[in-house]
């Protein structure tokens, strides 16, 4: 509980500061501010990231100010990033893992030190924000926050008559067929342990197995396991009720008026993506070029404004304002943020949540 107090009271004092931020500005300059450190480089950069997580437009834009050959995978999980990148032939030059991805990555000495020198525009991460991912990359030596968010759920208030307060509603029968589960195992394990008061981060095996019986409970009741596609059934009313990430959430509301985000009573996950370079890398220079890009505050507020999820670049948050910062999913309020914790690397108990998931998976016939 110390450390769920302990990272909440971090995250209340960013989420202060990104509220005071609101003096964003329709004709606020969104050009690229260039520099020396954008000559010529070349090669080729592989990146992996999360789907639809960058504006495309910013990958062309460093293309032509560099020289440097994008290659731009997408993942649709930590676990199949994980993968990727252990595989003897790995060819990704940069990646954007989640926090207790980043803790595991660097116990088995996977990740080069960033070179700050070379990532100028590091300024513009507010120190609050760096203050909290320090809790699982120490002196933040390896990784520097991307995007930040909360997983909660989106539901369509035109099909559900109820309030939304607690995970338990997924459960409801009364939803049958119109219920979305994220396909991830921290996640969706996450969501069920929750509910039943235990905490995201446990390593007791009784605790796992429960909440994995009550994941295989809700199998009659799902529409199915989304990642990127549940956000586009929202969008057009062809579910009730989701387990999403706020990110998603956000675009998903700002096009669809009847749909609506809550972070339940019992908590949730507050997690992080930060960028980082693996020790296989073949074009440092191209990654720290691209990662000192991205944290421009002109194209990071582009870039949140194109992927909705909260930014921790303060320089962003001052030139998008109260658009975003006086919208509760993309600022969650101090009440919400004081219930919601982080996940951490569990050694090798991750085993048991990976048995347990793929017995959970087994169960829907997959």
């Amino acid at each position: 509980m110390k450390k769920i107090f302990a990272f909440a009271t971090a995250l209340l004092m960013l989420a202060s500061l990104a509220a005071c931020t609101a003096g964003g500005s329709e004709d606020a300059d969104y050009s690229f501010a260039d520099g020396d450190q954008y000559d010529q480089i070349g090669g080729v950069l592989n990146i992996l990231n999360w789907g639809e997580y960058i504006d495309p437009e910013l990958i062309t834009i460093f293309e032509e100010e560099t020289g440097v050959k994008v290659n731009y995978v997408e993942m649709t999980s930590n676990e199949e990033m994980l993968i990727k990148l252990r595989a003897s032939d790995c060819v990704y030059d940069m990646c954007f893992p989640s926090d207790y991805i980043i803790e595991q990555l660097i116990a088995d000495d996977m990740l080069l030190p960033l070179d700050y020198d070379k990532i100028p525009n590091a300024k513009n991460i507010s120190q609050r924000m760096l203050d909290v991912t320090n809790g699982f990359d120490p002196g933040n030596k390896y990784s520097l926050p991307y995007m930040w968010g909360t997983v909660g759920i989106l539901y369509n208030t035109k099909m559900v008559d109820e309030e939304v307060t607690s995970w338990d509603i997924l459960w409801n029968e009364k939803y049958a067929g119109q219920i979305w589960q994220y396909d991830s195992v921290r996640d969706a394990i996450a969501v069920s342990l929750l509910r039943l008061g235990y905490d995201i981060n446990t390593r007791n095996e009784d605790e796992v197995n429960q909440a994995k019986d009550e994941l295989i409970k809700q199998i009659p009741l799902l529409k199915g396991l989304g990642t990127d596609d549940i956000r586009t059934s929202m969008k057009n009313n062809k579910a009730a009720l989701a387990v999403i990430y706020s990110g998603d959430a956000f675009d998903a509301a700002s096009e669809n008026e009847d749909l609506a985000y809550v972070v339940p009573q019992e908590g949730s996950n507050v997690w992080f993506d930060n960028v980082v370079i693996p020790k296989t890398a073949k074009n440092v220079e191209a990654a720290l070029a691209f990662i000192n890009f991205i944290n421009d505050a002109n194209l990071a507020a582009r870039n949140t404004e194109y992927i909705y999820y909260s930014t921790p670049n303060q320089g962003a948050l001052d030139i998008l304002g109260e658009d975003f910062t006086d919208n509760e999913i993309f600022n969650p309020s101090d009440e919400v943020l004081a219930r919601c914790n982080v996940f951490h690397d569990l050694g090798e108990f991750v085993s048991v949540f990976n048995n347990a998931w793929s017995e959970f998976h087994s169960a829907m016939g997959n």
